[in-house]
């Protein structure tokens, strides 16, 4: 089995909940759910006619009435016919809390009738027999309270990543009896920085590993169908490189890929599917749950979160985000991400003390301490800090600026950067404006990991060690001196360069990085589970380690528009301004600040041809070197926005 399969099938795993990371054996983990659990399978029919098959696991102990907590997923409930049994109902707090389980398959997807449709567009002003998520989930809500027995009237739903997408879906013009939801790495708008497009930027390893598994089905099924693609090498970087232009990818014949490639604007495919102006209604409490390292939907939880602040002012709305993975508060500790250590287990935190108190009040009253509008992990430092709102309002806005010499300072440059540039191009510096340049070679890319990979992602390439980058002649690298004092960003990472090209379009990857100290002054032991054993690592592991923060790709020709592109002009300055998803980081006394730029990063992001022309229609002969130049002096002062928080 390919390495992205095994990825794809776990996921599938995790946002099902039926958890293969916990340590007991399948039989024993089945035999608690057997013993405590009933389990009926119905048809749910809605509006129109069409069946979604849904498995109901209701406890055994009938003394109190429960509430339904539910789950509808794309990625099939499993376990079908009535006596088997999931090894999982749920995170094991939930489990033996006690709840009326649910688990759905959506429309067109495994046992559940009707056409599956990527990311369901939301229908305002519903003719008569016009069906989206806001009526499946209402139709299956009536369905449950009237025909399962000893419900307390109450429901919750909850989902990891595609399952969150649906727990979003469900709760606009929601039912009155949907009293709590916790969408946890929901995706919100596919083009805008979630999984399918990153700054007009495709990530293509990720989505062609996906969709190689993900196929749309003709008849219900009750089994998963292993996909027919095959890899031509477990070398991922090679595999890409050798399949450019992207055009050779379309023999995955999934129409679900060719929808994603065939609209690298944001066009009216990407417009309807976007959840954000549409979070009208939301009438039940809300917890939105994300990792500040998901390599996948970064960016859907913040939001969710301000749509439903902004359109719903009276909704209980909180925010959470933890130094996880993608869904890896349900299934790991989140100690660890590859070597860079957050000090506690921090997802078992996250489900004994924020998770399960949240639907044990809204669904159950239970008496618990009220949740702060944020509750954000603070990395760098390693603390749980709570919040009045998200981004704080005590935190400032600072630009960090890129300096002559490959400086990075809070102080803009001077007259005193202003100097004659190397004539490398022509006419690139008639001002004679301070820059840095380096040249883009699309045929020798530049990987996104310091080490080999296959065709799946590594997902802590999040926090990754990125030395290897800056030893390259093609990635610019800026840095602070060692900081006299902590300095915390909390919220958004806006770049903002200005920059010049000899190509008609370049790709701008910024970023953010945290570099150690070279040498520890009081090294630290650290230990983690290696193999099911508690090992230490060396103690010189992190010393010079530059820790991604935060990262992202910017495709210039989106620099006015999203939907309409516009060539650059070789040799012209141009700003190019975008915004990256939030941080809750401290840079430690004695650490630097890092900015490395760069114009690949593969083969998380395609490639661009670096000539004005439509990426995915792009022929062999439109990739082309460029000199990309980014500028310094007071006219064109280069840097990132941050927001910092100031010294408590």
């Amino acid at each position: 089995m390919q390495r992205s399969l095994r990825q794809a099938v776990i996921a599938c795993v995790v946002v099902m909940f039926v958890a293969a990371a916990w340590a007991q054996p399948v039989e024993t983990r089945s035999d608690y759910v057997r013993a405590n659990y009933t389990k009926t399978e119905y048809r749910i029919p809605m509006r129109d006619g069409v069946k979604l098959y849904t498995a109901v696991y209701a406890p055994k102990d009938q003394s109190n009435p429960w509430p339904f907590l539910m789950n509808r997923t794309p990625y099939g409930v499993g376990f079908y016919g009535p006596d088997k049994m999931p090894p999982r109902l749920g995170v094991p707090e939930l489990e033996k809390a006690g709840y009326i389980f649910v688990q759905q398959d959506v429309r067109g997807r495994y046992k559940s009738e009707g056409k599956f449709i990527e990311e369901t567009p939301y229908i305002p002003n519903k003719k008569p027999g016009q069906i989206d998520e806001t009526t499946d989930m209402y139709d299956t809500v009536e369905f449950l309270l009237k025909n399962v027995p000893n419900n307390n009237g109450r429901v919750g739903i909850q989902g990891i990543s595609y399952p969150g997408f649906y727990t979003v879906a469900s709760i606009i013009d929601s039912h009155p009896a949907i009293k709590a939801a916790s969408p946890q790495a929901p995706m919100a708008n596919l083009y805008m920085n979630d999984d399918a497009y990153h700054g007009g930027a495709f990530m293509l390893s990720a989505n062609f590993g996906f969709y190689t598994f993900f196929r749309q089905q003709q008849t219900p099924i009750d089994r998963w169908e292993p996909p027919n693609f095959k890899y031509s090498t477990q070398n991922g970087y090679d595999f890409y490189l050798h399949n450019e232009p992207i055009s050779k990818l379309s023999r995955v014949n999934n129409p679900l890929w060719d929808d994603n490639i065939k609209h690298p604007n944001y066009d009216s495919y990407w417009k309807v599917r976007d959840l954000v102006p549409n979070m009208h209604n939301v009438h039940c409490a809300v917890l939105t749950v994300g990792g500040l390292f998901d390599a996948e939907d970064l960016q859907g939880p913040f939001s969710i979160y301000h749509a439903i602040e902004k359109q719903n002012p009276n909704t209980v709305n909180t925010i959470v985000e933890g130094p996880w993975v993608h869904g890896g508060w349900a299934h790991y500790d989140g100690h660890w991400i590859g070597n860079v250590d957050f000090g506690s287990d921090t997802a078992e935190f996250f489900r004994k003390n924020i998770l399960l108190p949240f639907f044990e009040h809204y669904l159950k009253d239970a008496p618990t301490q009220p949740l702060p509008e944020a509750y954000i992990f603070e990395t760098g430092s390693n603390q749980w800090r709570s919040y009045d709102q998200w981004p704080p309002n005590q935190a400032q806005k600072r630009m960090l600026y890129l300096r002559e010499g490959h400086g990075l300072a809070f102080s803009a440059p001077t007259e005193s950067a202003r100097i004659t540039a190397p004539q490398s191009v022509a006419d690139l510096s008639q001002d004679k404006a301070a820059f840095d340049e380096y040249v883009s070679d699309p045929a020798h890319p530049i990987p996104y990991v310091g080490y080999p990979v296959g065709t799946d992602v590594p997902q802590e390439y999040m926090a990754s060690d990125q030395r290897f980058a800056a030893t390259r002649g093609d990635v610019l690298v800026f840095e602070t001196e060692p900081l006299a004092e902590d300095v915390t960003l909390a919220g958004p990472v806006s770049p903002r360069l200005f920059i010049s090209s000899t190509g008609t379009d370049s790709d701008f990857i910024v970023k953010l990085i945290d570099v150690y100290p070279d040498r520890e002054e009081e090294p630290i032991e650290r230990r983690r589970k290696r193999d099911g054993n508690d090992v230490a690592l060396p103690e010189t592991i992190m010393a010079g380690y530059q820790q991604l923060v935060r990262g992202e790709p910017f495709r210039a020709k989106f620099r006015y528009s999203f939907e309409k592109p516009e060539p650059l002009t070789p040799g012209k300055i141009e700003e190019v301004a975008y915004t990256m998803s939030d941080v809750n980081h401290t840079f430690l006394k004695g650490h630097r600040i890092m900015v490395q730029i760069q114009s690949t990063w593969f083969p998380l992001v395609d490639l661009n041809p670096q000539t004005f022309v439509d990426v995915p229609s792009a022929k062999p002969g439109d990739f082309k070197t460029a000199t990309e130049r980014v500028y310094h002096d007071p006219a064109h002062a280069s840097g990132i926005e941050v927001l910092v928080l100031p010294k408590q």
